[in-house]
């Protein structure tokens, strides 16, 4: 199988959950000795991954230029994976126009327009309703779903949604969760009386992660350095902007650190990971890299969302500030406690997250979608309909753009 994958940014593993999701697809891919080629609009970047060490051939592609029909035509994948809604419908119209046999695959890594909407509801301090997905963002994110032969979905709440609320097809859909190793013994992590301070991490280009570093700033960490007051915060993420700076303040014990070269060594160091996330969609990465080290988590319910399944939560979740602050308290001074829930965290891992389990059906679906692609999109009426009209419109405003900006490099010649 030839893969081609269209990126929305080129992969940062050590930066956010996506990235590092974006790995764990190409390494499946790799494991099947499959060609690879990664391409990405998107300017390269610093601590992008080096895909190199997967033989993955990279090329920068660019958006509303007919370069890229000229690409795929001599590429022929039998599969495309477009990560992010925003590139399906950059470039799905293209594929399906050179490729029209190629599998057309949507990676969401989370639904962006329930993140929106439960952000919408924050800002305006009211519960999240089902009606805030109802904007220009979900009608757009909803349509590339349903246009794709196959959307992986990270979340089985999402997942569920989608199928009992878009009424988007089992049959186009797979919910395929991190794809992780098999979760270390607690002999080859640091003790409890070995670690120290709390932690919490995250792209601070990530809105929700954002919204938690001023909420520990402001209602929950003066709370805890008053009950523990030689304890420190450790804030780590990539970008911190200029008003993340400002909030470090050493005297409070709250430091803002930036950049972690290896995010699971620095919260391995830490007792606690604090996670006040009060919206965002999809699994979350830092909850995921505490429980492989062994760290103890406070979070919210939507922080802990389609994470556990049945199995008891590596920590305490919770909405109320008090009650986070008190099991924050008192799971950092409880050895017995703190011990019981880091198991929980690693039993959470090895029944959930299994990386040759998941890579297997991934690899699986892919192959039957392929087979059976046809008859799928011959019964998904909706999505016919939806690649003849939105996909159209999307369609003629790129050769538009495109034939605007050869006009102007003509004259400018």
């Amino acid at each position: 199988m030839q893969i081609l994958v269209i990126g929305y940014v080129w992969p940062e593993p050590n930066s956010s959950a996506a990235g590092s999701r974006m790995m764990q697809l190409l390494h499946s891919f790799h494991q099947q000795n499959w060609p690879i080629t990664f391409a990405s609009p998107a300017q390269l970047s610093d601590h992008m991954a080096d895909l190199s060490e997967y033989n993955i051939n990279v090329t920068q592609i660019e958006l509303n230029n007919d370069s890229f029909d000229r690409f795929i035509d001599d590429l022929q994948p039998n599969i495309v994976i477009f990560d992010r809604f925003m590139m399906e419908e950059q470039f799905a119209w293209r594929v399906e126009k050179c490729c029209p046999d190629a599998l057309r695959v949507l990676n969401t890594e989370d639904l962006h327009s329930l993140r929106h909407g439960r952000h919408q509801a924050v800002k305006t301090e009211r519960p999240f309703q089902l009606k805030d997905m109802y904007s220009d963002l979900g009608v757009r994110e909803i349509a590339a779903i349903h246009r794709s032969d196959l959307t992986l979905m990270i979340s089985e709440y999402e997942t569920q949604l989608l199928k009992d609320e878009f009424q988007v097809p089992e049959s186009h859909l797979m919910y395929l969760p991190f794809m992780l190793e098999e979760a270390p013994q607690s002999t080859a992590l640091p003790l409890f009386e070995e670690r120290q301070h709390f932690v919490t991490i995250g792209n601070f280009r990530h809105a929700p992660n954002w919204d938690a570093v001023r909420q520990l700033k402001t209602h929950i960490w003066p709370k805890i350095r008053q009950a523990l007051p030689t304890t420190e915060l450790h804030i780590y993420g990539a970008y911190p902007p200029p008003k993340a700076s400002q909030l470090h303040n050493p005297k409070q014990g709250f430091h803002i650190k930036g950049w972690a070269e290896d995010a699971k060594q620095v919260i391995s160091q830490a007792r606690i990971c604090l996670a006040p996330i009060r919206f965002g969609a999809g699994i979350k990465g830092k909850l995921v890299e505490a429980m492989q080290v062994g760290t103890p988590s406070i979070t919210t319910k939507i922080g802990a969302e389609a994470m556990a399944g049945p199995w008891p939560w590596n920590g305490v979740i919770t909405d109320d500030v008090d009650e986070f602050v008190a099991a924050a308290v008192s799971l950092y001074q409880d050895q017995a406690s703190w011990q019981l829930m880091q198991n929980n965290g690693f039993s959470i891992l090895n029944a959930r997250f299994q990386r040759n389990e998941w890579q297997n059906k991934l690899i699986q679906r892919l192959l039957r979608q392929v087979q059976l692609k046809d008859v799928l999109r011959d019964h998904h009426f909706w999505g016919k309909m939806l690649r003849h009209h939105s996909l159209k419109s999307t369609q003629y405003m790129s050769q538009w753009i495109a034939l605007k900006n050869q006009q102007e490099t003509s004259a400018e010649k």
